[in-house]
C-alpha cells in the first residue's frame, strides 16, 4: 500500500472478543486485514443492488438429463444468452445427473434475468448463482472500461 489513513474503530468489548476470534478462523494475521475485506464485500454487495452494475460470476445447475427435455431447455436459454456467457462446463455426475456452471459476465439485471429463466426449467434439480461486481477493483475503485 503506497498511502494509509489510519483510523479510529470503537467497539463493545464483547464484540472485540467475538471479532478477535473471527481473525482467527478465517486466518487474519490483522484487524486492519479483515476490516478492509468487511468493508470491500460491504461495497460489492451494494454494487449488486444496482441492475445496470457489472458482475462477474457463475451459475451452477444440477439437472437430471432424462428428464424431460431439460438439455435442451437449458441449452436453447444459454445460447439465447450467448453474449453475457463467457464458458461452461459440463460434468457428469452420475448416469443420470449433471452438473453445469456458467461463467457469465454482464449486467447484474441481465445475469438475474438469466439465472431466474434457468431455474424456472422444468426437471433442474438445483440452480445458484454466485455473482461479484465486475468494476470494483482491489481497492473499491471502479475500472476504466
Amino acid at each position: 500500500m503506497d498511502k494509509v489513513t489510519r483510523i479510529g474503530v470503537s467497539l463493545e468489548p464483547e464484540l472485540l472478543e467475538a471479532f478477535d476470534k473471527y481473525l482467527v478462523l478465517r486466518g487474519y494475521s490483522t484487524r486492519s486485514e479483515a476490516i478492509r475485506d468487511l468493508i470491500k464485500k460491504a461495497m460489492v454487495e451494494e454494487s449488486l443492488k444496482a441492475v445496470d452494475s457489472h458482475a462477474v460470476g457463475t451459475i451452477t445447475l444440477v439437472y437430471d438429463h432424462n428428464l424431460g427435455s431439460v438439455k435442451e431447455n437449458l441449452m436453447d436459454i444459454q445460447h439465447r444468452n450467448h453474449e453475457i456467457i463467457s464458458s461452461s462446463i459440463h460434468v457428469h455426475l452420475d448416469l443420470n445427473k449433471c452438473l453445469e456452471v456458467l461463467v457469465i459476465h454482464g449486467t447484474v439485471g441481465k445475469a438475474r434475468r438469466l439465472s431466474e429463466e434457468l431455474t424456472g426449467v422444468k426437471g433442474l434439480l438445483h440452480s445458484e448463482p454466485v455473482m461479484i461486481a465486475g468494476e470494483l477493483s482491489e481497492h473499491g475503485k471502479k475500472h476504466v472500461h
